[in-house]
């Protein structure tokens, strides 16, 4: 069995007393055992699991997509209540990443000494990396397709030097393989949607995608990008698209009239339990 439950999200779906805030926090329980995947940009994921019923300290090792102050903002907050465990990242984790509107930091807002203070043990990782059973930590992911591009909004500073757009190589994704086939759990999917699903098929060696769930980063990409991912999409035979966060509410509603009742928007508070049971 493998259960998904959003933590935090910009936006909450169900009465629990939850907090939204910018960003993406996942908990993930794979046959008895508990992953983190990010931590939301304010803290909240401590509240939010205690009135969703989670307990963080169970949680064994927690996986950070990227080092965007959105997915890595609760990370202090979530060490000093969890205490030591693996932290599986990509080595460009702390680039200075920045966003063109105003010129802001939005890289991970803590330094590295003082995150392995507060219990981190980074695995930094360049090469995919099965962490449990049937669950992959993606790595680097290849840019390979055409039409999906850096998002021209963001850019970050090497050596005193500004590379723009950023090509943010410290993006990763979760890749869970059950019996039905393959789960693609994303961050923000900076990588490209496409890309992410191809390395998906090719690490795990499972073609079959069953379930998609998390932010796409579509909401900011040109409309031929939109149009040629939402195409791919239809290309598969999914049984589950579960969207939110960098999706985008306009994007939203297109999959959600594409893929009717196999499209779930994914607020805070939103559970997931695969394979999906027959009504």
């Amino acid at each position: 069995m493998l259960k998904v439950t959003v933590v935090c999200e910009n936006t909450v779906g169900t009465p629990e007393n939850l907090v939204g805030e910018w960003g993406l926090c996942l908990y993930i329980e794979k046959d008895g055992r508990k992953i983190l995947f990010d931590t939301g940009e304010q803290g909240n994921l401590l509240s939010n699991a205690a009135a969703l019923g989670l307990d963080l300290k169970q949680v064994e090792a927690l996986v950070l997509s990227h080092g965007h102050s959105d997915h890595t903002g609760g990370l202090r907050a979530f060490l000093r209540h969890r205490g030591r465990l693996p932290v599986y990242a990509h080595p460009a984790l702390f680039t200075s990443h920045y966003s063109a509107d105003k010129h802001r930091y939005i890289g991970v807002p803590f330094c590295r000494e003082v995150l392995e203070n507060a219990g981190a043990d980074f695995v930094l990782t360049r090469e995919p990396r099965e962490i449990l059973p049937g669950l992959w930590v993606s790595g680097e992911i290849p840019r390979e397709t055409p039409f999906e591009k850096p998002d021209n909004k963001l850019y970050c500073q090497e050596n005193g030097k500004k590379i723009s757009p950023d090509p943010l190589l410290d993006d990763l994704s979760l890749y869970c393989v059950i019996p039905e086939g393959l789960v693609i759990l994303l961050g923000c999917a900076h990588a490209g949607l496409v890309n992410i699903i191809k390395h998906a098929r090719k690490v795990t060696g499972v073609s079959q995608v069953y379930a998609i769930i998390g932010g796409t980063h579509l909401g900011p990409a040109p409309a031929s990008q939109q149009e040629a991912a939402l195409t791919f999409l239809q290309g598969l035979d999914l049984c589950l698209l579960a969207a939110n966060h960098c999706t985008g509410l306009p994007v939203i509603a297109r999959l959600a009239s594409l893929f009717g009742s196999r499209f779930r928007f994914a607020p805070a508070g939103s559970t997931f339990t695969l394979p999906l049971q027959e009504d």
